[in-house]
């Protein structure tokens, strides 16, 4: 079609102006100028040719197209045409075009390829130095310099077969310390390599990081072909995404915070904070309860905010800790009681801790007359003492065994822990503080 002028070739206002039928044509009768004709095109008659052509077609074009155009064809071509594209394509041409993806489409593209919704895939990165054992290190040195474009993953450097499947990894300073002229196979140790399966979880991913002390660590598929690197920071980075997400069960809004309404904003964040906040009436209730307590010894209620605080901290702090420790697969719900008999320890010296600086608090005000506690001071300052004493274990205990029932019942600890803790702790720690007032004050203040 083009062959009586070739000039034609270099006018995108003329190719743009043929209809789709006719650059079809052209394309097919033009093999060797297909990549040439197809970058001219606007993208919108790109993406209606592109999507219509033979498969050989495709991948040359795929092959051959700028980085740029290549980009744009791929984020905006339909998710089926897609798909069905990269899922037809050489691994080794697929895990470099996986790169021109945007975040979101990438995380679609991979779960439609059967990988897991929770997969290191969905972290992979496709940079990373790949060489073959028949190298001298004066190759690989040279090959580095060449290709290498990004510092941060010339960590480790990969050993493949022609096929490129893994064969080894090296870390890059021993190139640097050895002959030039040696080959790579003088370097290989036949060490087990660290490796992440493409279906591996992000859990898995974080096991593994924990106890190679790696910062990167390969992607194999099924038949050990390497498809890309996961970093830790990117493994750490998504955890901390998702984490913070759930804090107060806050839904994940998927969009920029500014671009999002009002009215979206205040929906996703109502549902949780109702829910705890009728949980805290039972605080009010017990108040309510003891009020008779406080209208008799005003003093108690001067205590209240920092007593009932130290047992949520303490739950907190020992929900926190028992979460890390699942998700790095240190402890299992079998361990229960094992946690639980160690927690009780912690939490009775830490509340005794707390509980004598507050007692130490109580005396010295009172000695230096800051505050007037009246005539039994040492019984209101014993009353702080053992009541921090059984708030801080009895935050320390809820907070440790709250992981392991809501994990039971197949539930997330992450996103649900520490708001139960907060107002479990709040409720029972006040009927800990009012049932201590009323045992020692009983008969003096009370």
């Amino acid at each position: 079609m083009f062959n009586e002028d070739q000039d034609y070739l270099n006018k995108d206002k003329f190719l743009n102006n043929q209809t789709i039928s006719r650059l079809i044509k052209s394309i097919y009768h033009n093999p060797n100028d297909v990549v040439k004709i197809f970058s001219s095109l606007k993208l919108c008659k790109a993406i209606s040719i592109f999507r219509i052509l033979d498969y050989s077609i495709k991948k040359k074009i795929i092959k051959g197209l700028p980085s740029i155009k290549k980009m744009e064809l791929l984020n905006n071509l339909s998710v089926d045409d897609r798909v069905y594209l990269l899922d037809n394509l050489p691994k080794k041409i697929l895990k470099d075009l996986i790169k021109y993806l945007n975040s979101e489409d990438k995380y679609r593209i991979l779960v439609s390829l059967g990988y897991p919704k929770n997969s290191v895939s969905r972290l992979m990165i496709p940079y990373y130095i790949a060489i073959q054992k028949t190298w001298t290190i004066q190759e690989v040195l040279d090959y580095i310099r060449r290709e290498v474009k990004n510092s941060d993953v010339i960590e480790i450097v990969y050993i493949v077969d022609q096929k490129g499947k893994l064969i080894n990894d090296i870390k890059i300073q021993e190139f640097l310390l050895v002959d030039p002229k040696k080959k790579v196979s003088d370097l290989i140790n036949g060490q087990y390599t660290e490796t992440l399966n493409v279906k591996d979880t992000e859990k898995k991913a974080i096991q593994i990081f924990s106890m190679s002390n790696r910062i990167s660590l390969p992607v194999i598929d099924d038949h050990n072909f390497l498809l890309g690197i996961v970093t830790v920071d990117g493994v750490l980075d998504e955890n901390y995404r998702k984490n913070s997400k759930k804090i107060g069960e806050m839904k994940a809004l998927n969009q920029s915070y500014l671009n999002v309404s009002l009215f979206k904003l205040i929906k996703k964040r109502a549902g949780w904070l109702i829910l705890l906040f009728i949980g805290e009436m039972l605080t009010t209730t017990v108040m309510q309860k003891f009020s008779s307590v406080i209208e008799k010894a005003v003093v108690i209620a001067l205590f209240i905010p920092l007593v009932v605080s130290s047992g949520g901290n303490s739950g907190s702090q020992a929900a926190s800790l028992i979460i890390q420790a699942m998700a790095l697969g240190e402890v299992k719900i079998k361990d229960w009681w094992i946690v639980m008999r160690r927690e009780i320890i912690c939490g009775f010296f830490l509340g005794s801790i707390l509980g004598l600086t507050g007692f130490i608090r109580v005396v010295a005000w009172h000695k230096i007359n800051l505050f007037n506690y009246g005539t039994h001071w040492i019984l209101v300052g014993l009353t702080v003492f053992l009541s921090l004493i059984g708030i801080v274990l009895w935050g320390t205990l809820s907070g440790a065994m709250l992981p392991f029932i809501i994990k039971k019942l197949r539930g997330d600890p992450a996103s649900s822990s520490a708001p139960f803790v907060a107002t479990l702790v709040d409720v029972v720690g006040l009927i800990i503080y009012f049932s201590i007032s009323y045992i020692l004050l009983n008969g003096t203040l009370l």
